[in-house]
């Protein structure tokens, strides 16, 4: 037995040794307070942390993941899909689509269709300009039975369930529920004696207050004399001294635009809120395509539309979605809506900063980029963020092609410290050809990126008829992989001791 290791025990290592001790040697910290022996586990903790360091006892940490309730409310109303069944097997099983719509204002009747329709609880009939909402054989049957996730949902009501006793897809499912379930992760701790620790306990330890600090009113009253005093290790390790650094994210941003101005290109950049003209219809999105819908889109209330000033260049636009324009393309066909256009949004990609800086900048050679945050009405989980940052740039070169594209993209990503990086073909609107980008981390291939070359129907309207490169890359994405980081959330709480751990450089 150390006899060092004995003298230098402090009151709470001794009192924690054989607290455990009368556990048979292990216990979690929650049971030593229930015992009376401590009252706080920061005590715990603190004293079993010195005993782990000297080889007296272990810690054994784990987690697990806890599937929450967060919108209580849908329990007692129910889904949408229920409340649409009731609604149509009130009107005697068949209802307008348009009545329903009365009876679930918000756009909770949309978002019921669609359930109805994938849970095949509901067809639609079109009855001359009418449609309605019949129920199916299988929907009537659900009148009268608990839906497998209304089921999931009242036992979440009542506690939280762990994420390996739910069913994954049922937790896929309402994840995409925005709101309605979340996640908590439960770490379950209990501290160990080793064989020495062991030892020491049963060798007779006995509990005395130490002194840990010298007062006049110790000298003065004699205490001192027959007091026990804290040994203190000089060898010990002392507190690390943490210099000022930036935060990752900002060293990496740095990185990038470091690289990039070598490169002889220029930053750009766009305002935040943009109309829909700007963000999805100058680059040739299609107004049914579904990153215009409300579950990918942000859009504002205030101001709810922004108006076009340039009519030549809306009338350019028209065109080339209705029918091509002098493109050569088809174009879209139907009716082109101004009113749609002029919606404003938060911008779902940097894109509309590239085309913004190639209306303004049409004469080739131009090179730029951008690193902008975007914004997606997305589900937060542990790769998905409402907003997040995009790497985008575009080059304007008579003599640029697809291979330059390729061979700047693997200069990048090499530059990033990925050495194996492979191109698979992809679909854009507004890009043709198009591809997306992986890089080989860990043992599997990961998408980081979309790029390809702009569409004449892009770069018509504004006379460049010279190719242009362009791409868009994952900003989070790439500094989770490069510092192995697997939840995206990490990169934005700050936690400080990760923060001091990193590196200056």
């Amino acid at each position: 037995m150390d006899s060092e290791i004995l003298e230098g025990l402090s009151y709470n290592e001794k009192k924690l040794l054989l607290a455990l001790d009368a556990r048979k040697g292990t216990a979690a910290p929650a049971d030593l307070i229930a015992d009376g022996q401590f009252s706080l586990e920061v005590e715990i903790m603190g004293a079993a942390s010195w005993l782990e360091s000297k080889g007296l006892a272990k810690i054994n940490e784990t987690s697990e993941k806890f599937i929450t309730l967060n919108d209580t409310h849908v329990v007692g109303v129910g889904l949408p899909e229920r409340v649409a069944i009731r609604n149509i097997d009130e009107a005697g099983g068949k209802i307008d689509m348009d009545v329903l719509a009365e009876h679930m204002p918000g756009g909770m009747d949309k978002i019921a269709v669609g359930w109805l329709k994938r849970k095949q609880l509901a067809d639609i009939v079109a009855e001359g300009d009418k449609k309605f909402l019949v129920l199916t054989d299988k929907g009537r049957a659900t009148l009268q039975i608990e839906m497998p996730d209304e089921a999931f949902l009242k036992r979440l009501s009542e506690n939280p369930v762990s994420e390996k006793d739910a069913d994954k897809n049922l937790i896929k499912d309402l994840k995409g529920r925005k709101g309605i379930i979340g996640e908590k992760i439960v770490t379950t701790r209990t501290i160990s004696l080793t064989d020495e620790g062991k030892k020491i306990a049963k060798s007779g330890l006995e509990l005395k207050p130490q002194i840990t600090e010298i007062t006049d009113r110790l000298i003065q009253s004699g205490e001192w004399k027959n007091a026990e005093f804290r040994k203190y290790d000089i060898q010990t390790f002392a507190p690390a001294m943490i210099p000022a650094k930036k935060h990752p994210l900002s060293r990496l941003g740095a990185q990038i635009r470091r690289m990039f101005t070598d490169m002889g290109f220029t930053e750009m950049s766009s305002e935040y809120v943009q109309p829909s003209f700007w963000n999805l219809d100058v680059l040739f999105t299609p107004q049914d395509h579904p990153a215009r819908d409300l579950q990918d889109t942000f859009y504002l209330s205030n101001p709810k539309s922004i108006h076009i000033d340039d009519e030549e260049l809306v009338e350019k636009i028209r065109n080339i979605h209705e029918n091509g324009g002098d493109t050569g393309s088809t174009g879209w066909g139907g009716k082109w809506s101004r009113e749609m256009a002029e919606s404003a949004l938060l911008r779902t990609h940097s894109t509309c900063s590239s085309i913004r800086y190639i209306a303004a900048h049409p004469d080739a050679p131009q090179k730029a980029f951008s690193i902008s945050r975007i914004f997606r009405n997305e589900s937060i989980d542990s790769t998905h963020l409402p907003e997040f940052t995009q790497i985008e740039g575009i080059v304007i070169d008579e003599n640029a092609d697809f291979d330059m594209l390729i061979s700047l993209i693997k200069e990048f990503y090499d530059k990033m410290g990925f050495d194996q990086v492979r191109i698979r073909p992809a679909y854009f609107p507004y890009t043709e050809p198009s591809l997306e980008i992986e890089v080989f981390f860990n043992g599997k291939w990961m998408e980081l990126g979309g790029a390809g070359m702009f569409r004449p129907e892009v770069l018509a309207p504004f006379g460049v008829k010279t190719p242009v490169l362009a791409w868009g890359f994952g900003f989070e994405r790439l500094a989770m992989l490069k510092w192995d980081i697997r939840d995206i959330r990490d990169l934005y709480i700050s936690d400080i001791d990760s923060l001091k751990k990193n590196t200056v450089f």
